[in-house]
């Protein structure tokens, strides 16, 4: 790794000698030049995220919040779908980094005039764009772009593939609350079918070291995931009692081009979480969501809302992660 690194975590960062001298000790880098899905990193390169984020989070806690380890990069944020929390984390992180942002939405593009998706990265790589973060509805996309432009390409999420921050920062958060993931049993719960989440926090917490059961209706669950190395379970009530932390995933409506389950009525009574049903529990468990919550379908509000849930503490972590992301793929260059 590059000079700059340790003269970020040394100084701008401010951490304490113990940190400065492990991460040193850990500053070979990232093992690729893009961060495409959790399945193509190791386990080194999620921890060295890890103790990087450690540090970034100091830093947006401080009066000052912003470090020039960034200047003169530009980043160009390319959404051909819409989003919310994941766009202006990674806006907000590129700005607390002092990069240069270019915004892009492909309803507002020549996109909508058939232009390609090759042409118009291409065309923003022309104004001399150093690292590329994109949503696109097509699975594979980031792979396709990341074999034909010399840029980083940072997936925000691939249809149903992969968003492999967001699988970061749920075990960054995990890991904040419980202190380690390694041997702590994790449950998804939801729409596993249409969710790239689910995916890369599969991937994620198996590399760490965790248990992890998904949980569902049976025609929400793809067959392949009994494959992957986790438990597969059509009971939730089971599921809660068995898991340390669950992480709830929305249903993707829009998504569906069938029914899978009668109603969303139905699928609350059989598979939504209730302030009762964690009550009944022998022990606290961990609550978490990605976002956007379906109130009343999937969890019910004195849930998210409860102690239970960290689901404002994802939000704030993804800024940290998505910080140290782009600062260390900004260092492969």
């Amino acid at each position: 790794m590059d000079v700059g690194l340790r003269t970020f975590i040394a100084s701008n960062v401010q951490c304490s000698t113990s940190n400065v001298q492990r991460h040193k000790e850990n500053m070979n880098g990232l093992s690729t030049r893009h961060l495409i899905g959790i399945k193509n990193i190791t386990e080194d390169d999620i921890r060295l995220i890890f103790e990087t984020a450690d540090n970034f989070k100091e830093v947006i806690n401080r009066p000052i919040k912003k470090v020039p380890s960034l200047r003169d990069i530009t980043v160009a944020n390319l959404f051909f779908e819409s989003s919310t929390r994941t766009r202006v984390s990674f806006e907000l992180a590129e700005r607390r980094l002092s990069a240069d942002i270019v915004n892009f939405t492909a309803s507002s593009s020549s996109v909508s005039k058939g232009e390609t998706l090759l042409d118009t990265v291409n065309n923003i790589l022309a104004m001399k764009v150093d690292m590329v973060v994109m949503r696109h509805p097509a699975p594979g996309a980031c792979v396709y772009l990341s074999e034909r432009i010399p840029a980083n390409i940072v997936n925000a999420g691939d249809g149903t593939h992969e968003h492999p921050t967001q699988a970061l920062l749920d075990a960054f958060s995990i890991r904040e609350k419980l202190g380690e993931v390694a041997g702590k049993k994790i449950a998804i719960i939801g729409d596993i079918l249409h969710s790239r989440v689910a995916l890369s926090n599969v991937f994620c917490l198996l590399k760490l070291g965790a248990k992890v059961r998904v949980c569902g209706p049976p025609t929400l669950i793809p067959k392949h995931y009994a494959q992957l190395g986790v438990e597969v379970s059509y009971d939730v009530r089971d599921t809660l009692r068995w898991c340390d932390v669950a992480n709830v995933l929305r249903i993707q409506l829009e998504r569906q081009d069938i029914k899978y389950f009668p109603s969303l009525r139905e699928y609350h009574q059989y598979f939504g979480i209730t302030r009762q049903m964690l009550l009944e529990l022998d022990r606290e468990i961990v609550v978490m969501h990605p976002g956007p919550i379906n109130r009343g379908v999937e969890l019910n509000s004195d849930v998210a809302d409860s102690p239970h849930s960290i689901i404002l503490q994802q939000v704030e972590n993804g800024v940290a992660v998505r910080m140290a992301v782009l600062y260390l793929l900004a260092a492969q260059q």
